[in-house]
């Protein structure tokens, strides 16, 4: 007869060795410093060479530049119904520096809305410039004639910008090109006969466009640049044209921005918890990162300095279908002497790689840093996060030159400021409070110049 067997519970069982738990009171934790998911890889900040300002103020001097009716003109709408702003007519370089407001209101209530819907005509090669239009809003293919009885694509106009313009001071013409609308499109469109009819009826008017008819215009090169006279290729002894380099007397200025932030570490915590990591510096590390974050951020989107605010009106390129394509790539870099860098935000980047695919074509890698990135004709097209995506799922790419000897975009800063932590960045004692917390102001200084127009370009509205 068997004797049966009782089973063993946690009840009865003595325990041998020492628990975990309890072990782990008297073991030191392997642990890792603070991580931080808001670091991103930060190549605005990377890529641009700094210069020293130590005066805080930086002025781009630059050579005398005739520019007239660059600008874009804006709108304002109720409902559906949009008006164009009167004294946005003097972006018009017919209008350009004319100031009479009763004259530009008459002009701006002489205007009609149109709406086109995409692959609508609005204007066809060699007919009469009857009128000017002023795009409101939507993109339209400019299209040229060419060999064989084809098109080709002279460009994209899209919001604020006019055709036709010319025929307000030279007289009705023939259209060059024909415009086809991409998108919807709302446009104002302003008759010549109407213009005609406002001039007649405004001496002011009549004396500002005769005025504009007999002016000598400046010798420019092809920049816009008063042009410099020389000679060359002859023969003997004759006259040498004279000649000397004209400036701008208004060069722009820019001063150093900050970002700031109040550091705040009870004393208990940085007397006591100091081991293994010291929590002041811990503290001021992620403070840091945080500051390094929105100085890209501010490099990019502030009104006044920011990147996407600054690029010059002629370096603002449209897509010619929407998603980024090689074709629009190739042309935004073609618009300066040497891109080095294609910024471009990840989703940007992932649209123009499945546009890549579409057609066959594979975008290389090239090494920067120490780090593989994307590129197009070797030209690295970084990731950047701080560009921003519109609700529509719109953004931008830009395509950039650095540095003060190729002309092209610097970041500012100043070094050996008091209490200099990092480069332009410093950590300023502030005290300790009633109730033991002491305080550090951290502050970052800096902001970004483009030295010529021609060295910041933007691809807009990309649709990604």
């Amino acid at each position: 007869m068997t004797t049966p067997v009782t089973p063993v519970t946690s009840a009865n069982t003595a325990p041998t060795s020492l628990d975990t738990t309890a072990a782990r009171q008297l073991a030191t934790t392997t642990k890792t410093p603070p991580q931080m998911q808001g670091i991103s890889s930060r190549w605005l900040l990377r890529i641009l060479p700094w210069e020293q300002v130590t005066a805080g103020t930086y002025r781009v001097n630059r050579r005398l530049t005739h520019t007239v009716g660059n600008g874009r003109v804006e709108f304002v709408s109720t409902g559906s119904e949009v008006r164009v702003i009167p004294a946005q007519l003097t972006e018009l370089p017919a209008l350009h520096g004319f100031e009479g407001n009763e004259v530009l209101q008459t002009l701006a209530g002489r205007c009609v809305q149109r709406e086109y819907a995409p692959g609508d005509l609005l204007v066809e090669i060699g007919r009469p410039v009857d009128e000017v239009l002023l795009i409101a809003h939507g993109k339209i293919n400019k299209l040229g004639a060419a060999e064989y009885d084809g098109e080709t694509n002279l460009g994209v106009l899209a919001d604020g910008e006019w055709a036709g313009d010319e025929a307000l001071a030279t007289g009705p013409g023939d259209w060059d090109y024909t415009l086809k609308a991409v998108t919807r499109c709302t446009v104002l469109t302003l008759p010549v006969s109407e213009f005609q009819a406002v001039a007649e009826q405004s001496a002011e008017l009549r004396a500002h466009i005769d005025s504009l008819l007999s002016r000598p215009q400046p010798r420019q090169n092809r920049r816009g640049e008063a042009e410099i006279e020389l000679a060359s290729g002859h023969h003997g002894e004759p006259e040498l044209p004279g000649a000397f380099v004209d400036y701008d007397t208004t060069p722009r200025e820019y001063e150093l921005s900050v970002a700031q932030t109040v550091l705040r570490v009870h004393s208990r915590v940085a007397d006591l918890y100091n081991e293994p990591m010291n929590q002041v510096e811990e503290q001021l590390r992620l403070t840091i990162e945080a500051l390094r974050e929105r100085q890209e951020h501010e490099l990019l989107n502030n009104t006044e300095f920011g990147l996407l605010h600054n690029a010059d009106l002629k370096q603002r390129l449209h897509t010619r279908t929407g998603p980024p394509t090689p074709d629009d790539l190739d042309e935004l870099i073609s618009r300066r002497r040497k891109t080095q860098f294609l910024l471009a935000h990840p989703r940007t980047i992932a649209a123009f790689g499945r546009e890549c695919s579409k057609r066959g074509i594979y975008s290389p890698e090239t090494v920067l840093h120490g780090t593989a990135v994307r590129s197009w004709r070797g030209i690295p097209l970084l990731p950047c996060n701080k560009i921003p995506v519109s609700r529509t799922n719109t953004s931008s790419v830009l395509a950039m030159r650095v540095g003060q000897k190729d002309e092209g975009v610097v970041g500012l800063h100043q070094t050996g400021i008091p209490d200099e932590y990092e480069p332009s960045l410093n950590v300023r004692f502030m005290g300790i409070n009633e109730k033991a917390v002491i305080s550090y102001l951290v502050s970052v200084y800096f902001s970004a110049a483009v030295l010529v127009p021609d060295a910041l370009g933007v691809l807009e509205d990309v649709e990604i």
